[in-house]
């Protein structure tokens, strides 16, 4: 599946004929005689049941899915390819955090003479013999380019005149079809031991009854939950301390009312319980707490609901996002809702691809 998967959903701009991504599944299954005919695994939630025959491994296989907003009973065969980029070629932690890689980012960007406006808000995208031309700002500024980049491709259309997505483009879809995550930041007083994990993953008592975030929109009552506590000193005041993030893929702010007085708190408390299962002890060790729901990630990012896109899958019950290119020449769409899809790697890479078609043009193909 990845050999088949690779290019086309990771390394290259959206195929022209992107139906054939979506018709087709990947995933070389391994037929198996279900009920007197012969089957193969379509689902990640098929592949745990049938292939690894473990619950265990099962249900370390279905977390894969979940973290990344996509439901494994649904989630297309192909969707293995997730576990496997992490086995084949790891993972990584930015000393510091995220933010002290957007630091680096922006410096190095001022280096090479980058000008960034901050709090400015886009009110029209500039067209002129039918090439995108600049943007225009609230405040009547009008910025000329001879290219657009925008990170929001769902907005664009109320940005230009015409339609940005011609007839056959895969079109922006709302947001909030996607779930959104619960984040709780623990302050903890006394060391980390030595040997704790970087990350943990504890898998929820009730995997069935979890996937009802995204049938109907409830909160888990058992969430799975990440455990990070990096060993980092930037994020401690001293080694007397320590700080640990919990994470929980939960319906978007659209489908559940997480403003309602209580709620955060209440579920952030349920996977305090779950992660000491991890940590045991770790509730006594709290100083304080910051909880952050789906609603502070619409209001930081603009999302509808505070949803948080997964990666292009294949298959028709995958999520194959917009192109990077649009129908206006010299416009482009970057970022997580834009092809190849949501998550670090996959959002770098749309910048990879779009500064390809600006520098090479429409025929680029990815790096060879």
């Amino acid at each position: 599946a990845w050999d088949r998967t690779r290019r086309p959903l990771l390394e290259e701009p959206l195929w022209p004929d992107w139906q054939v991504l979506r018709d087709k599944e990947p995933y070389p299954a391994v037929p198996h005689k279900r009920l007197l005919r012969t089957r193969r695994a379509s689902t990640l939630a098929e592949i745990g049941a049938w292939e690894l025959r473990d619950p265990r491994l099962a249900a370390l296989l279905a977390g894969y899915a979940l973290a990344h907003g996509v439901d494994p009973a649904t989630a297309p065969a192909s969707a293995a390819v997730l576990p496997y980029m992490e086995h084949a070629f790891g993972t990584w932690y930015v000393r510091g955090g995220i933010r002290e890689l957007a630091r680096v980012v922006y410096e190095r960007c001022l280096a090479r003479r980058v000008e960034f406006v901050f709090g400015a808000e886009i009110t029209r995208v500039l067209v002129e013999d039918g090439r995108a031309a600049g943007v225009e700002l609230a405040d009547g500024t009008v910025a000329e380019a001879d290219f657009v980049v925008g990170a929001e491709p769902w907005r664009l259309g109320g940005l230009v005149a015409g339609t940005p997505y011609g007839p056959g483009a895969v079109a922006p879809q709302p947001e909030d079809r996607f779930p959104g995550r619960m984040v709780v930041c623990l302050a903890l007083r006394g060391a980390r031991d030595p040997g704790a994990a970087h990350r943990t993953v504890v898998h929820s008592a009730d995997p069935e009854g979890e996937l009802d975030l995204f049938r109907h929109g409830t909160p888990p009552g058992l969430p799975t939950v990440r455990v990070d506590r990096p060993d980092d000193p930037a994020l401690r005041p001293d080694d007397a301390h320590e700080s640990m993030v919990l994470t929980a893929t939960v319906p978007a702010a659209t489908r559940y009312d997480w403003g309602a007085p209580g709620v955060a708190d209440a579920f952030a408390e349920r996977m305090i319980t779950a992660a000491e299962r991890a940590v045991p002890g770790l509730r006594e060790r709290i100083l304080w707490r910051e909880v952050r729901t789906p609603l502070d990630t619409a209001r930081e990012t603009g999302a509808t609901g505070g949803a948080v896109p997964p990666p292009a899958l294949a298959a028709p019950r995958g999520a194959l996002h917009p192109a990077n290119t649009t129908a206006i020449p010299g416009l482009f769409a970057v970022g997580s809702w834009s092809h190849p899809g949501g998550g670090l790697p996959h959002a770098g890479m749309s910048g990879a691809l779009v500064s390809g078609l600006i520098v090479e043009g429409p025929d680029f193909r990815g790096s060879q």
